[in-house]
């Protein structure tokens, strides 16, 4: 989301960032589904997704830095505790 967050800023797109998010969410959907199954893999793309869509609204209220950092560490929080937590997949 960051590396999303400044390519947004620089070039001045939203498409731009969406253009920047996709590659990085692809692999990691693919390698979370390679580890711990489709229902994780889509749990997880799902918690991205609104990480990111509710970084906007939430920009209005704290500023972009924060907002945009809050939803990432969110994020990398909850993705850590899914697929960190030594549950494999057998």
């Amino acid at each position: 989301m960051v590396g999303s967050y400044v390519i947004a800023s620089r070039v001045g797109s939203q498409l731009g960032a969406i253009a920047a998010m996709v590659g990085p969410l692809s692999w990691c959907a693919a390698a979370w589904h390679r580890g711990h199954g489709a229902p994780i893999a889509t749990a997880l793309t799902g918690v991205y997704l609104g990480g990111f869509a509710l970084s906007h609204p939430l920009s209005r209220r704290v500023g972009a830095w924060p907002a945009v950092l809050g939803a990432t560490a969110l994020t990398g929080a909850v993705t850590y505790a899914v697929t960190d937590s030594g549950a494999r997949r057998p």
